[in-house]
């Protein structure tokens, strides 16, 4: 990896599975206490759910970040110090995160956590890594409107994801799309992304009666009266629709979409949390030609990225992790691990594992990822990235179809959230 200073600014969780992670778990925290508290090892916290609704996203998470450990200790360590992390597993209860946190904070004293996936788990942490004086590295795309001195926000906000989505859709070379049904899962990011989504369309003259929004629980299985509505809906033509599903929940519904004769060529769906990973765990064949929007995809033909897909394929198949080297990667696993370098740069750049110091040195730091080049804002804790779109692909890969020719500077303020 190449890094240098600037001077500005998937339901896949089956009992094999579940018995994979908690040998993996084991493997990874065998360390004595002396070891830990030795002064050749530093501590960080993974933060990530391995069991529950959201195992199906997180889990690699754990798993790309232990790779990259093992890379980094293999290389000499951070400050010659050996990376040890500390591993727990809030199985998807939001509640849980911020014990976690806690514990992680107060009792481990590790130097950073990395972790949490959805917007709700992040604001239950959020309070506890101020008061605490912790740093959370944060890797999913989000809703914005938001900014904590104690995270670094490495996913996207919705202006280098969400709003470059909808300008494709409604282009000529998008499908010039006039209709639009937002379905989403009924938590945060959902209803504020949507919001963000519904007045950027009616800024750009999309009538109120052409949007539909919706919303179904956490774990919701039946999608058939749902699809049927945008059925209804979409039956006029040019209508997409624009999905924050997340977890195991988007299964179930991709496959009543086809069930009930939808396609991505009669209504397109583009979704904001669905990736390669969740895609191992569903059938491809009826998704092939739906839309996905993020900032990085395993398909990206760069030698830094063909590098790290080959890395993460050999670290699953040597560690006996589910999937072994049929393992992918995609956009949260990238910034995860992106995010581990980054606060590895910043260590070393401060000569440092405080945290103040850590994020002064963040500010202005450029890092050739596995997505390309990224740079850390001067002050807002969020990277300048490319936005991208991809075409679902029968193999579970995506075809990228359009991106920005260059980086977009992260706003989490937007000003179509009220």
């Amino acid at each position: 990896m190449k890094l240098k200073f600037l001077t500005w600014s998937y339901v896949a969780v089956a009992a094999t599975f579940m018995l994979s992670l908690v040998a993996c778990n084991n493997s990874k925290n065998t360390d004595s206490a002396d070891t830990q508290a030795s002064e050749d090892v530093v501590q960080i916290g993974i933060l990530h759910s391995l069991s529950g609704t959201m195992a199906i996203s997180e889990v690699s998470l754990r798993d790309v970040l232990l790779m990259g450990i093992d890379e980094i200790n293999a290389g000499g360590g951070v400050l010659g110090k050996r990376i040890v992390p500390k591993i727990v597993d809030p199985a998807s209860d939001w509640d849980l995160f911020a014990e976690k946190a806690k514990e992680l904070l107060t009792k481990d004293k590790v130097s950073a956590v990395f972790g949490c996936w959805t917007s709700v788990s992040r604001k239950s942490v959020l309070p506890v890594f101020e008061e605490y004086k912790g740093l959370l590295f944060y890797p999913v795309q989000y809703e914005g409107q938001e900014q904590s001195p104690n995270i670094i926000y490495t996913g996207a906000t919705p202006n280098q994801q969400l709003i470059p989505a909808a300008q494709y859709l409604m282009s000529e070379a998008g499908g010039s799309y006039k209709k639009f049904y937002l379905l989403g899962t009924d938590y945060v990011f959902p209803r504020t992304a949507n919001t963000i989504l519904k007045n950027f369309l009616l800024a750009q003259g999309v009538p109120a009666g052409n949007i539909v929004e919706e919303y179904t629980p956490f774990q919701h299985q039946d999608y058939q009266t749902i699809v049927s509505k945008i059925k209804r809906f979409a039956a006029s033509g040019n209508t997409a629709v624009l999905s924050t599903i997340n977890g195991d929940s988007n299964v179930p519904f991709y496959k009543e979409f086809a069930n009930q004769g939808l396609s991505a060529s009669t209504c397109p769906i583009m979704a904001f949390s669905v990736a390669e990973d969740e895609l191992r765990a569903m059938d491809t064949e009826f998704l092939a030609g739906h839309l996905a929007a993020w900032n990085y995809f395993q398909s990206i033909q760069t030698p830094e990225n063909i590098q790290f897909v080959d890395n993460f394929k050999n670290y699953c198949k040597t560690n006996n992790l589910p999937g072994g080297s049929a393992r992918v990667t995609d956009d949260p696993i990238n910034w995860a691990y992106t995010g581990l370098y980054l606060w590895k740069a910043a260590v070393e750049k401060a000569g440092s594992f405080e945290v103040e110091a850590v994020i002064a040195a963040l500010s202005d730091l450029e890092f050739e990822s596995p997505a390309g080049l990224v740079k850390m804002h001067h002050d807002n804790h969020h990277l300048a990235k490319e936005a991208i779109i991809g075409k679902i692909r029968t193999d579970g890969q995506f075809d990228i179809i359009w991106g920005t020719e260059e980086l977009v500077v992260a706003e989490p303020f937007s000003e179509f959230a009220k």
